[in-house]
């Protein structure tokens, strides 16, 4: 078998996906099953544990990279809180789940011909003075291709980003099914409530499919961050809505960072990461919105490098100004302060009667990384915060039903969510207030 015969377009048919996507719990229940029998035949409990991890972690990434479409930029969401898992069941899915952030099945070299040259035209090839047909990388709507764009005698390198055909309808079917399935996700944790997550991912598809309007944010990264020692956005040479042509970046991928990277190296990306977080919406007016691994890179001379801008929210005002205030408030311990701006913004209702010293208590811990100049994030303080949260027996959890998240709020709070999943990812300690206190409006007094 060929390379380019190994796989077909996204498929299409809602019922072929929905067999596919159906199949997940179908396995993980033939999984468990297979625990069991080995319990009664004597087997080690950890060892039958350990071997039904790995095998559903594979199985959810052959299913999930097959399909792409939706199904895959979930799979790609989820893995960022890999970092929140108990350290025994984490193991097995790291390596599962890191490979939807930098890989998938390749789409076959014809389909991304017909691709070129319905957006760039039949003589597409004119505009190239090298086109790679191996993809040098694949996400969830579309893949990479490392080229030479025509300009100048030696031409530029470039990363050619090709949509597949069909993925508009496969990112709502999968998302679709997806919700029905919810509950097989409690696999990786226990708790943990894809619903919102799901239906959050599904007001981005619009944007990420239109390649033009992903070029759009990313001409405005790029303007906002020329010339920056800490950031950098590689350069639109052209766009079209299905087709997207940048400049091509070589870099240290922050998997690899994260999986064996020395302490200064992660301590250093952690602190790219955050900086870029926070001083985004104030540079560009935009947030980047897939913090994810696979969408960055360390250069040499130390700057982090910015991918994939397909899904950012639209911040002209930069982040709202009652996060800051609200957080310097808090550190400094003024409950009363916390709360009433807590019911200004939406988080309560008006008349709603809560202890202010409890809503205190619930938010102080995760302030944590802020409250001192310096913080190590770390798999530890995540899986420690996401039990104090989402354990029905705690405090946290029973007030935390109280409390509203504002749909202009969402966004921001699942982007923040996933930089910090990456940074435990890395175990990164850097002066994270420092960042906050230059960036973000409402902290600073």
């Amino acid at each position: 078998m060929r390379f380019n015969d190994r796989v077909t377009d996204i498929p299409r048919r809602a019922v072929s996906r929905t067999a596919r996507l159906a199949a997940l719990p179908l396995g993980f229940a033939g999984r468990a099953a297979l625990g069991l029998g080995r319990r009664v035949t004597g087997v080690a409990a950890e060892v039958i544990s350990a071997d039904v991890q790995q095998r559903t972690a594979e199985h959810l990434f052959s299913v999930l990279g097959q399909l792409k479409g939706g199904a895959m930029k979930f799979g790609q969401a989820l893995s960022v809180f890999e970092a929140a898992l108990p350290e025994e069941l984490a193991g097995p899915y790291r390596q599962a789940l890191t490979k939807l952030q930098e890989a998938a099945p390749p789409l076959p070299a014809a389909s991304v011909h017909k691709v070129l040259a319905a957006e760039l035209g039949t003589d597409w090839r004119r505009h190239f003075r090298e086109f790679d047909d191996v993809p040098a990388a694949a996400a969830s709507i579309g893949q990479v291709h490392r080229a030479v764009w025509k300009r100048g005698r030696t031409g530029v390198p470039a990363a050619v980003k090709v949509q597949y055909p069909g993925a508009g309808p496969a990112l709502l079917s999968d998302l679709a099914q997806l919700s029905r399935l919810a509950g097989l996700f409690r696999v990786l944790q226990p708790g943990l409530d894809v619903k919102p997550l799901l239906a959050e991912l599904r007001t981005r598809i619009t944007e990420e499919l239109d390649y033009e309007l992903e070029a759009q944010a990313q001409r405005g990264f790029a303007q906002a961050y020329a010339d920056d020692p800490e950031i950098f956005v590689p350069r639109v040479l052209a766009a079209a809505p299905r087709v997207l042509v940048t400049g091509w970046i070589d870099g240290d991928p922050m998997s690899r960072i994260i999986a064996s990277g020395t302490e200064a190296e992660r301590n250093l990306a952690g602190l790219r990461l955050a900086t870029l977080h926070f001083s985004a919406p104030a540079r560009a007016g935009l947030l980047h919105a897939d913090p994810h691994p696979g969408n960055f890179r360390m250069l040499p001379d130390g700057r982090l490098a910015v991918l994939d801008f397909g899904a950012v929210a639209r911040l002209p005002d930069g982040h709202p100004e009652p996060i800051g205030r609200l957080t310097r408030l808090a550190l400094k311990g003024d409950a009363e302060a916390v709360l009433a701006g807590l019911r200004d913004e939406g988080f309560l209702k008006p008349d709603q009667e809560i202890d202010a010293d409890a809503v205190l208590r619930y938010l102080r811990p995760m302030l944590d990384p802020i409250a001192e100049p310096e913080f190590q994030f770390s798999r530890a303080w995540l899986r420690a915060e996401a039990a104090r949260l989402a354990s029905p027996r705690s405090p946290a959890f029973q007030l935390g039903k109280q409390l509203n998240l504002p749909p202009a709020y969402l966004l921001i709070h699942r982007v923040t969510l996933g930089s910090i999943g990456v940074l435990c990812q890395l175990a990164a300690r850097a002066p994270y207030r420092a960042v906050v206190e230059r960036w973000l409006p409402g902290f600073a007094e």
